[in-house]
């Protein structure tokens, strides 16, 4: 049975993988209006998963440092533990990825200044992405502690997980990135950004009517 359990895991998790690739693209380049950056984002957390798992295979089935972690023996990794690495890292890396460039966009779009938005997301979204990163890090840390080797194992894998993508992926190469891609970053072809339904994430679209009317009443008195 958990032969047959393993196989079955093993044959989704390219599908699942895949699926929520794909539907990450294309719901931010909705909201971000961007190509390079819905790109950048799943290129980050392709790669979060990959040192993710690599870790867990460094630690848990080769051996290293296990008596650090108070891990018993090596072993093989779960069979289900890269379908839930998956699932819980990808909702996770997208959340500090929109806590961070959708603050990049709102600026940009009111001051056309690629490098002070990148400032700007540092200094406003950074200690919002940093503590939050720290709570969940924290949280499965503590599960490193607990007597079931299944636990110990699941805590360490997303611990590492969350650190490398909060501190390495979103802190550090998301800015550079940015930095490097500059304007080209928010390049959208007019064709495709007419085809494309609006989502007013940031509420522009309320400031903007609420900016007119106090400009209408101003005029008229």
């Amino acid at each position: 049975v958990n032969i047959d359990i393993s196989d079955k895991l093993s044959e989704a998790l390219p599908q699942f993988a895949a699926l929520i690739v794909i539907f990450a693209l294309l719901l931010l380049l909705v909201v971000f209006r961007s190509i390079l950056v819905p790109i950048k984002a799943v290129l980050g957390f392709l790669m979060t998963l990959i040192a993710t798992l690599g870790f867990s295979v460094f630690v848990l089935q080769d051996g290293h440092f296990i008596d650090f972690f108070g891990i018993p023996e090596a072993g093989p990794l779960l069979n289900f533990m890269p379908v839930l690495t998956t699932g819980i890292l990808f909702g996770l890396a997208m959340d500090y990825e929109v806590f961070l460039v959708s603050r990049m966009r709102e600026d940009y779009t009111h001051l056309r200044d690629a490098n002070k938005s990148i400032l700007s997301s540092l200094k406003h979204s950074g200690p919002v992405v940093t503590a939050a990163g720290l709570i969940m890090i924290s949280v499965f840390a503590s599960f490193i502690f607990a007597e079931d080797s299944t636990i110990k194992a699941t805590g360490l894998s997303m611990a590492f997980g969350v650190l490398f993508d909060a501190f390495v992926v979103r802190m550090t190469l998301v800015p550079a990135v940015m930095k490097l891609l500059g304007k080209t970053a928010w390049y959208l072809p007019k064709w495709l950004d007419k085809s494309l339904p609006t989502i007013d994430v940031e509420g522009e679209s309320i400031l903007n009517h609420i900016e007119d009317n106090i400009d209408k009443k101003v005029r008229k008195y």
